[in-house]
């Protein structure tokens, strides 16, 4: 039976996942339920370094990376309570994802994984990203936990 644990710090999602500075995109989690179930958190700040080149005068975090930000939190409930040390987590696709509104430095956004389908290593889900509980974006996402 798969575990479900409170949050995780920063610490524990470096040693769950490969990202790093600076493409590392969830800070915290705050609820996961190994394999089927994650809520991450990503404190948006105006020192973001993408911010220096996507609309300077208005910045907005890119889209691109608001749904790897959703991945990253899909690939740290999936390796969750495994040797994630023997696997690799690939982007398999993305469907349907729409975005509902800008996310700009000083939201917190909270990303949502919800596994819906799995066979062997691929792997489908629900994705939704909220700010204040008002919809940012929300698609499906497909991916692969691949041997090393």
């Amino acid at each position: 039976m798969k575990n479900k644990s409170k949050s995780m710090t920063i610490e524990e999602i470096e040693a769950t996942i490969p990202h790093r500075y600076p493409f590392l995109l969830v800070d915290t989690m705050k609820e996961i339920e190994e394999g089927k179930h994650g809520i991450g958190i990503k404190n948006v700040t105006a020192n973001e370094w993408f911010f220096e080149g996507h609309f300077p005068e208005r910045k907005v975090m890119p889209g691109v990376l608001i749904v790897e930000a959703l991945a990253q939190v899909a690939c740290i409930t999936m390796l969750r309570g495994i040797d994630s040390s023997q696997k690799v987590p690939l982007f398999g696709g993305i469907e349907k994802m729409r975005f509902r509104r800008p996310v700009v430095p000083g939201d917190t956004l909270q990303l949502e994984f919800k596994l819906t389908k799995q066979r062997r290593e691929l792997g489908w889900g629900d994705v939704e990203a909220t700010v204040n509980g008002e919809v940012a974006a929300t698609g499906t996402i497909s991916f692969a936990l691949v041997d090393r």
